[in-house]
């Protein structure tokens, strides 16, 4: 199983650390204590964190001492910086250091939740290696010795060591955010920053402050000046998943950025330098939005540098018997089955199905034959019965609820279905879930208050329905 994340809370009142660490041990988190900045420094250096927790003003070492020494050592590793209201300029200047993002005092529970749970994935995403070809040690992998896929590696060699934008394209579920995680880990940049933003999940009033920046002032509930991911990925790389949905005022502005490598917080007049290396990704079909008046034509031509485009799952199904060999190992610790088997029969029964869902639904469809099979050898039955519980449960995106009902309750009366009742809890739950965590962005307390739900039971149906925090399972 993975290893608990580890945070270092470096905090000098007794009586913060002690509300603090409850809340973040609550939440699954390990927590080191520190009560002098200058012994944190020490921890933060010698020992290996997830994310460090720190005040601006303490004993032996000021906040933005500690920020600036340890993010020398440490570039990659996330620091989250505690102060007063009025000390928002030192804050600032704290992020221009190396701060992952800044905190006001006094500050909501859940907000510090939501910015722990971001930094703990940005730093997975810079620190866990991504194999290629074949899961070696690592968590992540893209795995496939295809054709296809001997040409993605190919490309993602080819651009890595260079500075050009990469627009990366590919169906849902085929693994883009692993190939640009692979792009910075070996490119020049690969000891700064890495920071992804899913540009679909976030509400387009937002995504600009997100991404830019804002005032104080700029608009209602911006209480201090904000620093947007640009500024935070500065020397390093920023990964702008689901570009395909940016409005079109935003599209503008993301333009201009690119060309004049400068931004402009929201509300603000000053030009701000930046050098960020953008990776690019969408699922969409950009030509028909160039068409339809949705996309600009000078930014898909800004963002296509070099354009990589994966292969979906039905056009390498030779690569298929080394992905569901993958996916079993790391699914069999996760639902405890040692050593899982699968049959040949099963195999060729897996090689043979379209995966609208790609790499996403095969993992998904061999986590739920596992649990069918129990400690014995998967047979053609158990994945045939697991592809066929994966495909019916949910409804797809572009379904109306009525629609899925009524198409439910058709296939009852066919005879093609029993227990629509079931089959329809099943369905909603999946969707309702998943939506909840991919808006939430893997934020699963967040995710949990919002649907009223404990958090032990949120886990409970995210690790049922197969999803992964961000809201769909881990691609390859």
């Amino acid at each position: 199983m993975k290893a608990r994340p580890k945070i270092l809370l470096i905090e000098d009142d007794a009586g913060i650390v002690g509300g603090l660490k409850k809340t973040l041990q609550a939440e699954g988190y390990d927590v080191a204590v520190a009560e002098r900045g200058d012994t944190g420094l020490i921890q933060g250096k010698e020992q290996d964190f997830d994310v460090v927790i720190t005040d601006l003003k303490m004993p032996g070492l000021s906040g933005l001492e500690l920020v600036e020494q340890l993010h020398a050592a440490k570039p990659k590793l996330p620091i989250l910086l505690m102060t007063a209201f009025g000390t928002t300029e030192t804050a600032i200047e704290a992020t221009k250091l190396g701060a992952f993002d800044y905190l006001l005092k006094p500050f909501d529970m859940a907000e510090l939740l939501d910015l722990v749970a971001k930094s703990v994935a940005c730093n997975r995403m810079m620190s866990e290696p991504v194999d290629m070809g074949e899961a070696r040690s690592s968590q992540s992998a893209i795995v496939g010795n295809s054709r296809a896929m001997q040409s993605v590696y190919k490309e993602i060699g080819r651009v890595a060591a260079t500075a050009v934008t990469v627009l990366i394209r590919g169906e849902t579920g085929t693994g883009k955010e692993l190939v640009a995680r692979a792009i910075y880990q070996h490119s020049d940049r690969a000891g700064r920053q890495f920071i992804a933003v899913n540009c679909g999940a976030i509400p387009e009033t937002l995504l600009e402050s997100e991404l830019f920046g804002h005032e104080r002032g700029a608009f209602t509930g911006a209480h201090a000046r904000r620093i947007g991911r640009f500024e935070q990925a500065d020397r390093g790389t920023l990964l702008l998943d689901e570009i395909g949905d940016l409005t079109l005022s935003t599209q503008v502005k993301l333009l201009r950025v690119l060309q004049e490598k400068t931004i402009q917080r929201v509300g603000g007049n000053q030009k701000i330098p930046v050098d960020v290396r953008v990776l690019a990704a969408t699922h969409r079909d950009l030509e028909t939005a160039l068409k339809e008046n949705q996309f600009r034509e000078d930014l898909f031509y800004r963002l296509s540098g070099v354009t990589i485009t994966l292969p979906p799952l039905r056009e390498r199904s030779e690569d298929i018997p080394e992905l569901v060999k993958y996916f079993m190992q790391r699914s069999g610790i996760e639902v405890g089955v040692d050593a899982p088997l699968i049959q040949p029969e099963a195999i060729g029964f897996l090689q043979n199905q379209t995966w609208r869902g790609n790499v996403r639904e095969l993992e998904n469809a061999v986590r739920h034959a596992l649990l069918l099979a129990r400690s014995y050898p998967i047979s053609r039955e158990h994945v045939q019965e697991a592809c066929a519980r994966t495909r019916k449960a949910a409804p797809s995106s572009d379904q109306t609820v009525a629609g899925y009902l009524s198409g439910l309750l058709a296939k009852a009366q066919n005879g093609e279905l029993e227990g629509v009742h079931a089959v329809m809890v099943e369905g909603m739950e999946r969707e309702l879930f998943g939506r909840a965590i991919q808006i939430a962005q893997g934020n699963q307390a967040k995710a949990a208050r919002w649907l009223g739900v404990t958090r032990t039971t949120m886990r409970e149906k995210l690790i049922l329905f197969g999803l992964h925090p961000t809201g769909e399972p881990p691609s390859e």
